[in-house]
């Protein structure tokens, strides 16, 4: 750090996370809730409680801040409640339905299934234009574009009130010229909208994947130009020396105008920064096969990193919305503390994926909820302080969470409110377990082989139940567990994606030159990118990877590799690789069979200094940090015990509890279950062992170890 702070911001469905680091070391975490219909109003809150409890005003530390980072949740909620701008799409005449015809199928996982619906369409019919034009798979001009279509286009979308433009041609990755004079005709005839050109957004061969792509980002381009200029207005009005970065979901920063043009970068940028949370938690004890969930009042995010990397997807569907650059693989859940239980039409009890939110909250939130929610379950459990929640800032209403439950599952359930509790816990945690197994089982990973990292303010109430579950033995809990995305932004470089498509068979030495001009290209411009934006050579790095597959094959996987010399001899190492990914993913390899790439792509990061990590003083044993004892429920039976209960910020390294207990943070609730042991290292990381495996006996009761 060069200057005195560093701020990280991050919007959530229901708290906005803000941590500010100091150049000494110090690292604190604040939360404020969301705003969703004036998401700027929540960092205007969130940096007035700052000054509140520190006496640093907003200019104080914006203007003697190195860094102020943002993680938005704008995008993806314009994307998900269908409010992004009005927009038409110019494509090849004939290709206008490429959207809906979707490659012939629905989504994976309801392919067959015809009561599914039919994905909302970003544009609407009305609004797509075929043009004259067609290029061929060699990239020869077939057909000549014709100007006037596109002009024609231009003038329908003004009638219609069109704000955003998205061009996407067949083949225009071999040939763009068409769609770049379309592009010119677009911005002579509409120069106040908005412009998104497929072939520049997202060069990479196949047309629905990079229509669908150039779509979503010209639907969420306005939205988020918007929200960086009212941010970046805001900074500036405080006094920030440096531009505003913006966290994309690639996993790394950029600046708002990057942002702005590049918006489908921005959809997940909130849980993108949770893998580089976790390599930095589990650098003491060299940990890099991590799984972090991260359960906050209106979702539950898995992320998965192995090796010390962290798994990025290309080519997905997202909120049923083909998007084809790389984002940090995020695995989303409709569960959080505000998940609504329910019973369905079998009379069986559910949860979620309905939320609460923070508007009106969970009914204990005494905000005029009345749907019985799992931070209502937690707080009939005896989990959750009944004094309130971040700090005693949100009280909370033990008697409106009991009739809430009472009303909507116990009575109609014919069980006591504790059993329902109880059951709606059970069942939340099992919907996050099998969550989890999509990112570690279902895609070749173990999870017994990783450690379980908790994010979120509402993840270390359930943190052991999910190990246990799981069959992890090994959990870390940061005391900034409840913002570490947050932190996870406060720490991570800026990082760029350059692609170009590279349809070559991997045999000769015109191909091993083909492959060596196109990523020499991609990161020369990347080099040149991140230079004029002040970084260094030494502190730019390269990594890169190529779309394979056999030849025959339909559909290629993605293959990391470090940067190298591509001549003929190499050739052979990016075939081994290859041939390793597809045995990984699909337990089979044919080294005999010829390889073709189909798309490079060159990722450029720009290191970042990072802050002091965050240290604690030595304990003086956890007698000291005792506060009392609770009623607490850890079983179906319903049966409450007197558990104990402990205050985090009395705790210092080296002070260790076995369950059952509970350990109070300010802004989470750690739940140590039956035969878990607790330890706080000086990291300010609590490491949370079964106890068996310490060699410690299950206790029955909470007692203190040390």
């Amino acid at each position: 750090m060069q200057n005195q702070y560093r701020l990280g911001i991050d919007a959530g469905g229901t708290f906005t996370d803000f941590i500010l680091a100091d150049r000494k070391g110090g690292v604190r975490i604040f939360k404020a809730l969301s705003t969703p219909n004036d998401p700027t109003a929540a960092i205007r809150n969130g940096l007035a409680l700052i000054e509140e409890e520190t006496g640093l005003s907003p200019e104080t530390i914006v203007s003697n801040a190195d860094l102020c980072i943002n993680g938005t949740t704008v995008g993806l909620n314009a994307l998900i409640t269908h409010n992004g701008a009005k927009t038409g799409l110019i494509a090849t005449r004939g290709h206008e339905d490429s959207i809906e015809i979707r490659l012939g199928h629905k989504e994976d996982g309801y392919r067959y299934d015809p009561d599914y619906p039919p994905a909302t369409m970003l544009v609407p019919r009305y609004l797509r234009r075929g043009v004259g034009e067609r290029v061929l798979s060699n990239g020869q001009v077939h057909t000549p574009l014709n100007e006037d279509d596109v002009r024609e286009a231009c003038r329908h979308f003004l009638r219609e009130g069109v704000e955003s433009v998205a061009i996407s041609f067949v083949w225009s990755v071999l040939y763009p010229e068409h769609e770049n004079r379309a592009a010119e005709i677009v911005r002579e005839m509409m120069p106040d909208v908005r412009l998104t050109v497929g072939s520049q957004l997202y060069p990479q061969v196949r047309e629905y994947t990079r229509t669908s792509t150039a779509i979503v980002n010209a639907y969420l381009a306005p939205i988020l130009q918007r929200y960086v200029e009212a941010v970046d207005a805001y900074f500036r009005s405080l006094g920030a020396r440096h531009p505003v970065r913006y966290f994309q979901s690639n996993g790394g920063l950029a600046l708002g105008k990057v942002v702005s043009d590049q918006s489908v970068y921005a959809i997940n940028s909130g849980p993108a920064s949770a893998p580089q949370a976790a390599l930095w938690l589990g650098q003491p004890w060299d940990m890099k096969d991590i799984i972090t969930v991260d359960m906050g009042g209106t979702s539950f995010d898995i992320t998965l990193t192995r090796d010390g990397r962290a798994n990025v997807s290309k080519n997905v569907d997202f909120l049923r919305y083909r998007i084809g650059i790389p984002m940090i693989q995020v695995e989303t859940l409709g569960a959080g503390g505000g998940s609504i239980g329910w019973i369905d039409s079998m009379g069986l009890m559910q949860m979620g994926p309905q939320s609460a939110g923070s508007e009106p909250g969970p009914a204990c939130y005494d905000q005029g909820g009345e749907k019985p929610t799992t931070t209502d379950a937690n707080l009939v459990l005896g989990y959750l302080n009944p004094d309130g929640l971040v700090g005693g800032r949100l009280p909370l209403n033990v008697e409106k969470a009991r009739a809430a439950i009472k009303t909507h599952l116990a009575d109609p359930l014919g069980i006591s409110v504790e059993k329902a509790a109880y059951g709606m816990f059970t069942i939340v945690n099992n919907n996050m377990v099998n969550a989890i197994r999509r990112v570690s089982v279902e895609r070749g990973y173990d999870p017994r082989d990783f450690v379980l990292n908790c994010a979120g303010g509402a993840t270390a109430a359930h943190i052991t139940a999910l190990a246990r579950e799981m069959g992890t033995r090994k959990v870390l809990i940061s005391k900034l567990a409840s913002g570490l995305c947050a932190f996870g932004q406060i720490i991570s470089d800026v990082k760029y994606n350059y692609m170009a498509p590279a349809a070559a068979r991997l045999e000769g030495a015109e191909s091993a030159a083909k492959l060596n001009g196109l990523f020499n290209g991609l990161e020369a411009r990347g080099r040149a990118d991140l230079m004029a934006d002040g970084f260094t050579d030494d502190t730019i790095s390269i990594r890169r990877s190529l779309d394979m597959r056999y030849v025959g094959q339909v559909h290629e996987c993605t293959v990391d590799v470090d940067p190298f010399e591509v001549t003929e001899a190499a050739l052979e190492r990016l075939k081994a690789a290859f041939h390793a990914r597809h045995e990984e993913l699909y337990t089979y390899a044919e080294p005999n069979s010829a390889v073709e790439v189909v798309n490079v792509e060159s990722a450029i990061t720009g290191a970042v200094d990072k802050p002091g990590r965050m240290t604690v003083v030595p304990g003086k044993g956890a007698h000291s940090a005792l506060k009392g004892t609770r009623e607490m429920i850890f079983n179906a039976d319903g049966i409450a015990h007197e558990t104990p209960v402990y205050d985090g910020a009395a705790l210092g390294a080296g002070d260790r509890i076995t369950g059952p207990a509970v350990i109070q943070e300010v802004t989470t609730t750690i739940v140590i279950e039956p035969g878990w042991l607790a330890e706080l290292d000086a990291s300010g990381v609590y490491v949370l062992t079964l106890a068996t495996q310490t060699g410690a006996a299950q206790p029955q009761r909470a007692t203190e170890v040390a």
